[in-house]
């Protein structure tokens, strides 16, 4: 069991954990992930470290409360416990200087993208960060953001805040401008990190997305978490997260992302309906 030691709400449904799991932030490296259980009946689900301190032992988690897992998780409070937290898991980012790398985040993502962001500055990078959010309030991590960034940009889709647009339009206009990354990082929506693709591929800038499929057992024995890349199927929880973004089939990641939606609302109305009864 893991003690939250710190808990906040970051925008709108959208929590930050900090949780005390010393073993885990022992060995922490970016981009890599746990698996957490919240209690006995619980499903396991992934959830990209966002940060950890190894001398507090702390780990920090951000999430969106989307569906029952986490709701319950969102619901726990500061002093309460997780029941089970395995990791870190995944291959870490391959952090070296690249030269002038652009990190780009969108959502929840960006605070996946925060701790790459930051490795990336301290190995001698020219850090290019651009993070986006549908709307103004669920803009999140933009001071972390900016701290390790030598330039930085921010979109939105309603254009509540920085440019109108996507965090893709704004990288196509660097790009299109005279910019030249040696490395695109991105985290966020399986059709952002797509975007990215698309806008990065006729230039033949290498990228790297970290890839978010359904996730069970983390260890390469269940296939749950299967993507093809390169044409090769390849698990996500073994073989990444993080792939070359202009191999990945999107499209199939994207359709098995959607593959039990119509079962996870199911779900979320039984929860949210037992929820009533009991407070009743």
């Amino acid at each position: 069991m893991c003690k939250i030691v710190e808990k906040r709400e970051i925008a709108p449904r959208t929590k930050f954990l900090k949780v005390f799991a010393p073993e885990i932030a022992k060995k922490a490296q970016p981009g890599q992930f746990v698996i957490l259980r919240v209690d006995e009946r619980g499903e396991r689900f992934p959830l990209t470290l966002a940060d950890w301190n190894k001398e507090d032992g702390t780990i920090t988690l951000v999430f969106l409360e989307v569906g029952v897992s986490t709701r319950k998780l969102g619901e726990l409070g500061k002093n309460e416990v997780i029941l089970d937290i395995l990791g870190p898991l995944g291959n870490p980012t391959e952090v070296r200087n690249y030269g002038v790398v652009c990190v780009v985040g969108g959502g929840v993502g960006i605070a996946a993208a925060y701790p790459i962001a930051r490795a990336l500055k301290e190995a001698g990078n020219k850090v290019v960060s651009i993070i986006g959010a549908r709307t103004a309030e669920l803009l999140i991590f933009e001071e972390e953001m900016m701290r390790f960034s030598d330039e930085f940009y921010v979109s939105t889709d309603d254009g509540t805040k920085g440019y109108k647009g996507f965090v893709s339009d704004v990288l196509k206009v660097l790009i299109q401008k005279g910019h030249r990354f040696d490395l695109i990082y991105a985290v966020g929506p399986a059709v952002m990190m797509r975007a990215v693709a698309e806008v990065t591929r006729p230039f033949k800038v290498k990228t790297v997305v970290s890839l978010n499929p359904i996730m069970v057992d983390a260890m390469g024995m269940c296939g749950a978490c299967r993507v093809t890349v390169g044409g090769k199927m390849r698990f996500a929880c073994v073989d990444g997260p993080e792939f070359d973004a202009h191999d990945v089939d999107f499209g199939e990641l994207i359709r098995r992302q959607m593959a039990f939606l119509s079962e996870e609302k199911m779900a979320l109305e039984c929860w949210e309906a037992n929820k009533r009864t009991k407070e009743a």
